[in-house]
C-alpha cells in the first residue's frame, strides 16, 4: 500500500512530516537494502525524499558513491548561448515570466539576423551550443505573430525554428539544442537533422496540476500525457533528449516519485534520455505563484540523491547552478554530474533574475572538492561514442570535429 505522504513546506521552505523518526527508520531500511545491491522500489522512494538528519546525509552519501563509481570525478557543463527565438506563447503557466503578451514592451520575436548575431558572438567566446528556447505555437493564438512568420516565409514556429537552426550550423558551427515544447513525431523528425539534441521538461506527471487553480490550468501543452508522448517520439526517432522535473509547484512526494519512474520507464525502453534535470521552483514577481514557498535546499538535495538511485548509474543528472547561487556546490555531494548550460555571453531568459555563475568560479568549486570540470557538447559523450544512431548524419562530421577522444568538447580556453 502506498503511503500517501505529502510534503508540506512551512513559511521558511523547510519540509517536515508528522513522524520523522518513523520515516527515517523506513528510509534507513531501504538504504541498507540498496547498499546490499538491491534496486530501489518505487513504493519506497517517497520515504527517502522525506528523510532528514543523519539519514538524509547517508542517502546523499550513497548517491554520491554511485555517481563516483559510474562517472568518476568528472563534472560536465555545456558552454552555450541562449537564443529566445520568441517569448510569445499559447500557454500561460502560473510561475512563468518568460512569456509575454504581444502588447507588452518585452515581447520579442527574433529575426534570422538577430539569431546569427547572438550565435556569432557565442562562437567568438568558444561556445559550442545554441540553446533555442521559445514559447509553444504562438501562431495559434496571436495574429501579429502569424504575420511575423508570414513575412519571413513560414507558416509555423517549428518551420522557422528548423530554418534558423540550419543557419546557425552553416554560418557559425554552433550545435543547436531546441526546446520548442510538445511536438508530433513528424515535427520532431523535421528538426532532428539540424539539432544535436532536443529537450522538454516533463515537470510532473500529475494531471491534478492541470486542473482549475493549478499551475498548468491555462497551459494545455503542459498536460503530462502530451509531454510523455513527445519524449516517446524522441525515443522512437533516436533523438538524444533532455527532460526533468520542476520541484515545488504543488505536487506531492509520491507525484515526484511517479514522475521520475515515468521518465525511467521511457528511458528503459528507448535509451534516449541523456540527462534528467532537477530544477527548483522560483517564486517570481507579478505571477500567480509569486507568494508560493520555494523548496528547501535540504529537500532538493534529497530529490537529487533519490534521482541518482532510481536511474541506472550511467544517467546524467543536472542541477542548474544559477537557481541555487549560494548552495549549488553542495549538490556535488548528492550525486549530480552536470551543471547544464552556462553562458559567458547571454543571460538565462527564463530566469533573468538568476545570473549564471562565472565558469572560472564553477571550475574552482569543482576543483576544491576533488572534481574536474569539463565542457561538453549539447549531446553527451556516450551518445557520440557508445550509443549507435543518435548522432544525426547531417551534422556527424561537425560533432566529431568539435569533440575529443572522450566525447567532450575539444575547444581550447574552456574556462575563459
Amino acid at each position: 500500500m502506498r503511503s500517501s505522504l505529502r510534503y508540506t513546506p512551512n513559511s521558511t521552505g523547510q519540509t517536515f512530516a508528522t513522524d520523522d523518526s518513523s520515516i527515517n527508520k523506513k528510509a534507513e531500511d531501504t538504504l541498507s537494502s540498496i547498499v546490499d545491491g538491491k534496486a530501489l522500489h518505487q513504493e519506497d522512494a517517497a520515504q527517502l525524499l522525506m528523510c532528514s538528519g543523519e539519514t538524509a546525509l547517508l542517502l546523499r552519501s550513497i548517491a554520491a558513491t554511485r555517481r563516483n563509481l559510474a562517472k568518476g570525478r568528472t563534472i560536465s557543463y555545456s558552454r552555450k548561448v541562449f537564443i529566445p527565438l520568441t517569448n510569445l506563447c499559447r500557454d500561460t503557466c502560473g510561475y512563468c515570466t518568460f512569456k509575454q503578451n504581444p502588447w507588452e514592451k518585452e515581447a520579442k520575436s527574433m529575426t534570422p539576423t538577430e539569431v546569427l548575431q547572438v550565435a556569432k558572438t557565442g562562437r567568438r567566446h568558444n561556445c559550442t551550443e545554441a540553446l533555442f528556447t521559445l514559447g509553444e505555437r504562438p501562431e495559434q493564438r496571436i495574429p501579429e505573430y502569424r504575420t511575423f512568420l508570414q513575412t519571413l516565409g513560414f507558416s509555423t514556429t517549428l518551420e522557422y525554428l528548423r530554418h534558423v537552426s540550419e543557419l546557425v550550423i552553416e554560418k557559425t558551427g554552433l550545435l543547436p539544442h531546441a526546446n520548442p515544447g510538445t511536438m508530433t513525431k513528424k515535427e520532431m523528425s523535421s528538426l532532428r537533422d539540424v539539432n544535436a539534441s532536443m529537450g522538454l521538461m516533463l515537470e510532473n506527471v500529475s494531471e491534478r496540476l492541470c486542473m482549475q487553480g493549478g499551475p498548468h490550468a491555462q497551459a494545455p501543452s503542459k498536460h503530462p500525457k502530451l509531454r510523455l508522448a513527445t519524449i516517446k517520439n524522441a525515443g522512437e526517432l533516436k533523438i538524444a533528449f533532455t527532460t526533468g522535473l520542476l520541484i515545488r509547484i504543488g505536487e506531492t512526494v509520491e507525484e515526484i516519485v511517479d514522475s521520475l519512474y515515468a521518465i525511467k520507464k521511457l528511458n528503459d525502453e528507448y535509451g534516449n534520455i541523456q540527462e534528467v534535470i532537477i530544477q527548483n521552483f522560483r517564486a517570481k514577481k507579478d505571477t500567480p505563484m509569486q507568494e508560493n514557498v520555494e523548496p528547501s535546499h535540504e529537500f532538493m538535495q534529497n530529490v537529487v540523491a533519490v534521482t541518482r538511485l532510481i536511474f541506472n548509474d550511467e544517467m546524467n543528472i543536472q542541477v542548474p547552478p544559477n537557481l541555487s547561487p549560494d548552495s549549488y556546490p553542495e549538490f556535488l555531494a548528492c550525486g549530480i554530474n552536470d551543471w547544464g548550460g552556462i553562458s559567458p555571453v547571454t543571460i538565462d531568459y527564463v530566469n533573468p533574475e538568476a545570473p549564471w555563475p562565472e565558469i572560472q568560479l564553477v571550475n574552482r568549486v569543482c576543483e576544491d572538492r576533488g572534481f574536474k570540470l569539463k565542457p561538453r557538447l549539447p549531446i553527451y559523450p556516450e551518445f557520440i561514442l557508445k550509443k549507435k544512431g543518435f548522432v544525426p548524419e547531417t551534422i556527424k562530421s561537425l560533432i566529431e570535429s568539435m569533440s575529443d577522444v572522450q566525447g567532450y568538447a575539444s575547444w581550447r580556453e574552456a574556462y575563459n
